[in-house]
């Protein structure tokens, strides 16, 4: 039986009393388009998946292989890696996957698993990108109590508390969307299961949803931006009043691939939760959803890599030691 019909189905009680069956799937309709669009969709979404793999992979690697980048930033930044890694694995297997099917339907423990995981990498990563730019505040405005401050066991314990609150919004927002009941259209208007076009299909009123949305997601991205901006607002006042134009030059470049990646992040994720009305531009919010769960998982190991001196050291001696073997 057809999907959509199923979704209509209807039982028939002894009183005569109609009951509606709930959703046991949903179908991903994906970006709109014939085969020509979907082969040409398939192929660049290929290739950039591929180049967020591979640059995330080996930015990892590099990091675990030099002792030289055994030190908390670039811990942070291994950390920040992985994330994308699994940011875009959790969507676009899936997606890349319906661009050659017929059906693309995504059962419903599998569409809230994915909205899960999708949630709780992207919360994470919010909470980890304050968390470095608190790393870069103390090691240039108080370089003698950095390595004391910032020692293995208090890096492991920021990150474990970013994967913490991402954990938490995301059980909150799994549950309060997914105990919505979804009895009518199970057709999502995106090409992976986001909040937004879940809620439109909702038969309930997702009044609380929306709000606890834009209450959680508001906060949490004005809060770790504020953690940003005040951190960065002491490395520029500390940057500024050194002496050495060498050494400036030098804060700046190391900060500037931070606040590019933290720019591209929070600008993103805002134009799409954090701001009212958010939920009601579907075709606006796929182009948005590309950008931020593809292109800046893609672009983050080149923002960090093509300017970082030690990373591209660090990536000229791993190429020279595969060499020599």
């Amino acid at each position: 039986m057809d999907t959509e019909v199923r979704a209509m189905t209807m039982s028939l009680h002894g009183n005569g009393n109609l009951s509606l069956v709930p959703l046991q799937e949903f179908v991903l309709e994906g970006f709109q388009g014939g085969l020509q669009t979907q082969a040409l969709l398939f192929a660049l979404f290929l290739a950039l998946y591929m180049v967020a793999v591979l640059g995330n992979l080996t930015m990892i690697m590099v990091i675990t292989l030099d002792a030289r980048l055994h030190s908390p930033m670039y811990f942070l930044l291994k950390n920040l890696s992985f994330l994308d890694l699994c940011y875009s694995t959790v969507i676009y297997p899936k997606a890349l996957a319906n661009f050659l099917s017929s059906s693309k339907a995504i059962s419903f423990g599998g569409c809230a698993t994915q909205f899960f995981f999708f949630s709780m990498m992207g919360t994470t990563e919010a909470f980890l990108l304050a968390v470095m730019a608190y790393d870069r505040f103390l090691a240039i405005c108080s370089p003698l109590h950095y390595t004391i401050t910032m020692c293995p066991s208090a890096c492991a314990r920021l990150v474990l508390g970013c994967y913490s609150g991402g954990f938490l919004n995301s059980t909150l927002q799994t549950s309060l969307t997914f105990s919505l009941p979804f009895y009518s259209s199970n057709h999502i208007n995106h090409f992976f299961c986001d909040l937004p076009p879940l809620l439109r299909l909702s038969c309930a009123d997702t009044a609380l949803n929306e709000l606890v949305m834009f209450c959680i997601c508001g906060l949490i991205i004005v809060g770790t931006i504020l953690g940003v901006l005040v951190s960065y607002a002491y490395i520029t006042v500390t940057i500024l009043r050194m002496s050495s134009g060498a050494g400036r030059h030098k804060l700046f470049s190391t900060c500037g691939s931070h606040m590019t990646a933290v720019s591209l992040f929070y600008g993103t994720v805002f134009v799409m939760y954090a701001q009212p009305g958010a939920v009601e531009s579907m075709q606006q919010g796929k182009v948005v959803s590309v950008f931020y769960t593809l292109v800046i998982p893609m672009l983050n190991p080149f923002i960090y890599s093509l300017q970082n001196k030690e990373v591209k050291e660090a990536l000229r001696r791993l190429g020279c030691k595969h060499t020599d073997k």
